[in-house]
């Protein structure tokens, strides 16, 4: 629709908690709307994206009260603020069995992906996400193998670990189907990671997959995975960064998306206390910018199996030393050794609420 005139995008399906709608069926409420309905009863939430009068807000959720009118309140993922883009076109909307998807035309960013009337991408800014991501893990090994990418249905992850002439083997385990279509049609300079003759496609649950996975078989596993809320909340949890330490080999790393620092502290230092616990090498938090996330920043957390000691701060297999890896598929716009140390610098705030973090040494040598 021109012009983003579209409002009242319907709910999406997923996991997290059913109602009755009157006729004897049931409807699914999306897992933020159970928590903002919690957090205030009286209004009846009926959507996730909300674009209104040309401009798409990311952390509302939009809803009716008991009268019908139309009321607008934050999502709790992100308390007392909201994020707006100007949409000059929707181009496309539809519900997969588990969550919105919405692709639209910003007239600042680009193109934009939301699942769940959360922004996941935009073309401007893809690249530091997808760079970092990829680059402060396998960097931090000398050649990497192997290597699972855990969500990341968009195919910017696959698109960097392509860089890295030494993968033999590039797994990715995306659960919706519906997301690696509209990628491809979309977002063709990240689902270009895709063709790549060495990346093996598995549709499905990320945990089950890891599971089944043989001990021991990956040198790096990329977790590329939604908000921790309503389903995705395993993937924050204990269990599944056992089944990540066990898949991985001796010396293996792992890189979990993990937060905004301005944000979600508590989170933070939750999922360090698991992989203190768990993975019995390094753990350290670093940080990129992204101005389309909330607060304009994301964290990343990199772990380390016991086994060779593996140093994140100081990359040992550089990018700028790997034949056509800084232009291959498309050039760096982000990542480069200087930015893969400077990652790892922590503000003051941080190592004071993080209590775990204030250990961890200025990268500086």
């Amino acid at each position: 629709m021109e012009g983003g005139a579209e409002r009242g995008l319907e709910c999406p399906k997923t996991m997290d908690g059913r109602e009755s709608n009157g006729n004897g069926s049931e409807k699914v409420i999306p897992s933020c709307c159970l928590k903002a309905r919690a957090s205030a009863p009286e209004l009846d939430v009926k959507c996730h994206s909300t674009v209104v009068s040309g401009w798409f807000s990311e952390f509302k959720t939009f809803a009716a009260n008991e009268a019908g009118k139309e009321v607008y309140f934050n999502n709790p993922m992100w308390p007392g603020e909201a994020h707006s883009l100007k949409v000059e076109k929707i181009l496309y909307k539809e519900k997969s069995e588990y969550q919105e998807v919405l692709v639209f035309q910003s007239s600042a960013y680009g193109k934009v992906l939301v699942l769940d009337g959360i922004v996941q991408l935009t073309e401007k800014d893809e690249c530091a996400y997808q760079e970092m991501i990829t680059h402060l893990p396998l960097c931090s090994i000398p050649s990497p193998k192997k290597v699972l990418v855990v969500g990341g249905g968009d195919g910017g992850v696959l698109r960097e670990v392509s860089r890295h002439s030494s993968v033999e083997l590039i797994d990715i385990c995306e659960i919706d189907q519906l997301v690696i279509d509209v990628s491809k049609k979309f977002f063709p300079e990240l689902a270009v990671g895709f063709e790549d003759p060495r990346v093996h496609l598995h549709v499905g649950d990320a945990v089950e997959f890891l599971r089944r996975a043989p001990e021991g078989k990956y040198d790096a596993i990329i977790v590329d995975s939604s908000d921790p809320v309503g389903p995705a909340q395993e993937l924050v949890e204990k269990p599944f960064f056992e089944t990540i330490a066990r898949a991985l080999r001796q010396g293996g790393v792992l890189c979990n998306m993990a937060e905004s620092m301005w944000l979600h502290t508590h989170l933070i230092e939750a999922m360090i206390s698991i992989c203190r616990e768990t993975f019995k090498g390094s753990v350290h938090y670093a940080w990129a910018s992204v101005p389309t996330y909330p607060s304009g920043v994301i964290g990343f957390l990199l772990c380390s199996t016991e086994g060779p000691p593996v140093d994140f701060i100081h990359p040992v297999n550089p990018i700028e030393k790997l034949e056509g890896a800084t232009k291959h598929k498309r050039e760096l716009r982000f990542y480069n050794s200087e930015m893969h140390s400077a990652a790892f610098a922590l503000p003051t705030f941080l190592k004071r609420e993080v209590s775990s973090l204030r250990e961890i040494q200025n990268p500086v040598r």
